[in-house]
């Protein structure tokens, strides 16, 4: 069997669609390795606790749309458009309501509306809107990309790079207690990520646009080539994603 060019694996990639935040494209390219935690598992189990829930920045919604006992009102939020969509259809099985809004922007929502506030890898963490919306005695969960995730790909393709300033962990502390929430859960993870083609790197570096924010196939080509010849030459590429898990409680003695 003949194995695919370079070129025929990036334009495979290149015209493959994106949307949602599914990763099932890479199913038999590439691998990581997930939290110890359990991110999904632990929402589950807060939702089935709580009758008003929110999602920030819901991605396709695939986080929810497995819960097995949604609470009464469930509702997520999300930006960017193509997701709006997927998510909306992905969370009518949960009861779940869909709110577009736009990036960095104030949540549409009144002050303590929920119990329970949730988000998996947000772009941004608005800790004062998410205190303003939580109900004293209410929690946020979430799991977030952590300082210098991807770096080793973030190099391949854009030589090297100061040391992050960005996502540390102190920093999410810092701002959660400045909302007036109280850290009650901080946890850290360092996962192997393998790529098997330059196909998975091309479908990544599309999908997580964070990790090479100007990604262009045609302005990187002679990177993504040598990434393809030192797949070839050594079986794959591996990089390592960066995790942490943070739970916040908002105080049940008054308004934040």
């Amino acid at each position: 069997m003949v194995e695919p060019s370079c070129a025929e694996l990036i334009a495979e990639a290149a015209a493959a669609p994106v949307d949602g935040w599914g990763f099932g494209w890479l199913d038999g390219r590439a691998t990581e390795e997930r939290p110890p935690w359990g991110y999904a598992r632990q929402v589950a189990a807060r939702m089935a606790t709580v009758t008003t829930a929110l999602d920030i920045d819901t991605g396709g919604g695939e986080v929810l749309a497995e819960l097995p006992q949604p609470p009464p009102l469930l509702v997520a939020t999300e930006a960017w458009p193509p997701n709006v969509a997927v998510a909306r259809r992905t969370l009518r099985r949960v009861g779940g309501r869909v709110v577009q809004i736009a990036p960095a922007s104030r949540l549409p929502f009144r002050a303590a509306a929920f119990d329970l506030v949730t988000s998996r890898h947000p772009v941004d963490t608005g800790w004062a809107e998410i205190a303003r919306v939580l109900r004293p005695g209410g929690r946020f969960l979430s799991q977030q990309i952590g300082a210098g995730t991807m770096r080793e790909l973030s190099e391949a393709v854009l030589g090297p790079l100061p040391p992050p300033a960005t996502r540390h962990t102190a920093q999410a502390v810092a701002a959660a207690r400045a909302a007036g929430l109280h850290v009650v859960r901080l946890e850290r993870a360092t996962l192997r990520a393998v790529f098997h083609d330059v196909g998975a790197v091309v479908w990544f570096l599309r999908k997580v646009v964070w990790t090479v924010p100007d990604f262009d196939v045609d302005r990187y080509r002679p990177q993504l080539e040598r990434l393809h010849a030192t797949i070839r030459a050594e079986g794959a590429f591996v990089a390592h994603s960066r995790r942490f898990l943070i739970e916040a409680v908002k105080p049940a003695d008054g308004p934040v």
